[in-house]
């Protein structure tokens, strides 16, 4: 890292009151002997750190998922994006959405969107965004090719007009519409420039042009990608000039690299590594956000016995969360109930409404007796092994397959480990012939932006409703109809109510057994600052406020 100004970062008490936010989670910087990792506090995340107030040249940053295969956000979803292309609503540290290139964005009647540009809003190249720029936009999400096409999916047709208004007509209210704003599905492109493009835009040789605050610079193929601060950014200019992207994968190689100042940063750093980043000779601090991510397994299909729902929750009786989080995720995560985490309600409107019927739901508990007792209902052959999938070269998920192996020998079943390369690994969710033979896939996940129904739509409703995830063939009429009338409610108590009603028949049936909540991992150099540290980095520029104290 270059800088014009080098400073320590320090905490003092003197400093504001985010300040000390941001220093709470961060982890300590002496270990313990204690055979259990130290507990933080859920209270005490960290969203984001407080703004920087000094300019700085350069700053390296490790993508520890490998180099993107495109920056297009309606293909994509990594940590580059998010500061390269403004959303029209930004999702905030704390994941509340705010008005980001829309002025304004509401529904003015139940199936009528009104999108208001904001003024003064220019791409990179100096032409103004325009509402026919929203409308490009937005209809590039209107195709299965979209990862954003479940919330589009009910629009029936996109209108502009000269005065910077966009006029979105749905077949029915939407309730995941305006939550889709504020991520990928909200990306604002320039339409001249994608015209011009084509299919290669936002691949190494297409390039793209946005208007977030920084621009694309520089995309070397296999080395780095680098990214040039936008000077005319709407919302103020950032303080780092250049940020140059390297891909690390390697778990061992990140955490040396970054302990050792080599790099400046990286987000979804292993936990595995904690102690190292804890240490007192380290060039930067761990800093633990909130986050949607969560660790799960789940079935792959019909004809496994893993589809049998009292398999799976016998499973879950057998699994120890404590000790997975203290193995797994070192302390760094929590128990979580169910697939859908709390923080994606954290900032909606019925909040409490969700957090109430959340707490109302079982919490995981170790049972063996109970757990053999379903084996022994369920009548499946235990004599055959049951095959689990995990991506291969990562610690958590030979750990977490270990888990899970053992405890499947606890009530009697036997599970054998099929660790695929991560690029095999990804095809599975994909290409359905690639799960043949295969059980149980476990994996991670998050959601981007705020809204309960992402995991659900995906996981339990029919394949015609959005169910590209439900293997298994999962069908309960109950559920289908409850998270449609939470999806097309026209408002947020209605909505919420048929959500719980919904959660409260298909969280014990664990499509997904969820083994915990992580916590969002950042390792940043102690002479910087300004980021946001929760899951928000995926939706909204991070790097905005990055630079030094």
């Amino acid at each position: 890292m270059t800088r014009t100004t080098r400073r320590r970062f320090t905490v003092a008490a003197a400093l504001a009151t985010a300040t000390v936010l941001a220093a709470t989670a961060c982890a300590p910087r002496t270990g313990t002997n204690d055979s259990s990792p130290e507990e933080i506090d859920a209270s005490s995340l960290v969203t984001s750190l407080p703004a920087a107030t000094t300019a700085v040249d350069e700053v390296t940053w490790a993508v520890v998922e490998g180099e993107p295969q495109t920056l297009d956000p309606s293909s994509s979803a990594n940590i580059i994006i998010p500061n390269l292309c403004d959303s029209l609503l930004t999702v905030e540290p704390g994941f509340t959405l705010e008005a980001g290139i829309a002025e304004k964005a509401e529904w003015i009647d139940p199936v009528t969107f009104e999108i208001t540009v904001r003024d003064g809003v220019s791409f990179w190249d100096g032409t103004p965004v325009t509402a026919a720029d929203v409308a490009y936009s937005l209809e590039r999400n209107r195709t299965p090719a979209s990862q954003w096409y479940a919330a589009f999916a009910l629009i029936s047709s996109i209108e502009t007009s000269s005065d910077g208004t966009v006029i979105v007509h749905f077949t029915a209210p939407d309730t995941t519409f305006r939550d889709a704003l504020g991520g990928g599905g909200g990306a604002v492109m320039s339409k001249a420039f994608g015209d011009t493009v084509g299919a290669d835009l936002g691949t190494s040789g297409g390039g793209l042009m946005c208007a977030g605050p920084y621009q694309l610079d520089d995309w070397k193929p296999g080395t780095e990608i680098s990214v040039t601060a936008n000077p005319d950014y709407w919302n103020g200019a950032p303080l780092t000039e250049r940020i140059r992207f390297v891909f690390v994968t390697d778990g061992a190689t990140l955490t040396s690299a970054l302990t050792a100042g080599e790099i400046d940063g990286a987000f979804n750093v292993p936990p595995g590594s904690r102690q190292s980043f804890e240490a007192e000779d380290g060039e930067g601090r761990l800093i633990s956000g909130p986050s949607t991510a969560s660790y799960s397994f789940g079935p792959t299909s019909a004809d496994s016995a893993a589809a049998d729902p009292r398999v799976r929750q016998a499973l879950s009786l057998a699994i120890d969360r404590s000790t997975y989080i203290d193995t797994v995720l070192q302390g760094l995560g929590q128990v979580q109930k169910t697939i859908v985490p709390p923080f994606v309600w954290s900032g909606m409107e019925a909040k409490d409404t969700y957090q109430d019927a959340y707490d109302a739901l079982p919490s995981p508990e170790v049972d063996l007796d109970a757990a053999k007792d379903l084996i022994a209902e369920s009548g499946i052959d235990t004599s055959t092994p049951l095959v689990l999938a995990v991506p291969a070269g990562a610690k958590e998920f030979s750990q977490t397959a270990s888990i899970i192996q053992s405890a499947a020998k606890d009530i009697g079943l036997t599970v054998t480990i099929d660790e695929r390369q991560p690029a095999d690994f990804g095809a599975l969710f994909y290409t359905p012939e690639l799960r043949d033979g295969i059980d149980f896939v476990a994996t991670t996940g998050y959601l981007e932006v705020p809204g309960v129904l992402g995991y659900p739509q995906l996981f339990m409703l029919p394949a015609e409703f959005g169910g590209i995830f439900n293997w298994s063939g999962y069908a309960n009429d109950e559920v289908t109809a409850d998270l449609q009338a939470a999806r097309t409610a026209t408002d947020a108590t209605t909505a919420a109510e048929a959500f719980v009603s919904a959660q409260e028949i298909f969280a014990p049936d664990q499509l997904q057994v969820t083994l915990a909540g992580a916590y969002q991992l950042t390792y940043l150099s102690d002479d910087l600052t300004g980021i946001t540290t929760s899951v928000a980095i995926y939706s909204s520029p991070w790097a905005l406020r990055l630079g030094g104290e």
